[in-house]
């Protein structure tokens, strides 16, 4: 192996630990933790951070691109769902617990609406959604009036329990099924007050832009 190859390979290592330990340390002190300190977890030197990483800034847009990536990893299994509740099942369960265990999210979404205010990678998500909500519709087991900015708003209110830290993950599906209850499909059911707010309208607020 070349000197090149092993530098190359070392610091390709270097930056998915800092990456892991910044995950860490943002999820215990928030995404203002000192970098400092994630030099000091990782077990490299300051300016190594600083090399893969010009500023905090720089940090924290690569930290939300992955998020966003997840996301686009989970959608086959969501999509592929043999039915269409089991995908409704699957798209707040597997968003919901990701959030949760991931307390600086919603501070992390804020800080790039600031860094980048026309980066809304978040949009992309719509159409698969409404695919997702009109199949379970179709299909009868998903209540006719849920639009998709419910789902959007009832797996933040899940992933939220996640400010209470580790402790009370063993229990947050309790919740979860309460939910999944609520959006069920069933004779008699009263409408749901008012309209429902509008997918863009929602990304807007998660992400506090007012332009």
């Amino acid at each position: 192996m070349s000197s090149a190859t092993s530098t190359r390979r070392d610091a390709r290592r270097n930056h998915e630990r800092l990456l892991a330990e910044a995950r860490t340390l943002f999820a215990e002190r928030g995404i203002d933790a000192p970098l400092d300190e994630l030099a000091t977890r990782a077990g490299v030197g300051a300016g190594t951070v600083y090399r893969h990483f010009p500023s905090r800034d720089a940090l924290l847009r690569e930290l939300y691109d992955q998020s966003i990536a997840m996301f686009h990893e989970m959608a086959p299994e969501i999509h592929s769902a043999p039915t269409g509740w089991r995908s409704i099942e699957l798209l707040l369960e597997r968003l919901s617990e990701w959030i949760a265990a991931t307390p600086y999210l919603p501070e992390l979404m804020r800080r790039v609406a600031e860094i980048d205010p026309h980066h809304r990678p978040g949009l992309a998500f719509a159409d698969g959604l409404e695919k997702v909500i009109e199949r379970a519709k179709a299909e009868g087991s998903l209540r006719s009036d849920v639009e998709s900015s419910d789902l959007n708003v009832l797996i933040n209110m899940l992933g939220s329990l996640g400010r209470f830290g580790g402790d009370y993950l063993p229990f947050w599906r309790r919740q979860l099924a309460i939910v999944l209850d609520g959006l069920r499909a069933r004779p008699g059911l009263e409408p749901l007050p008012g309209p429902a707010q509008s997918f863009d309208d929602f990304d807007r607020m998660a992400h506090r832009q007012t332009r």
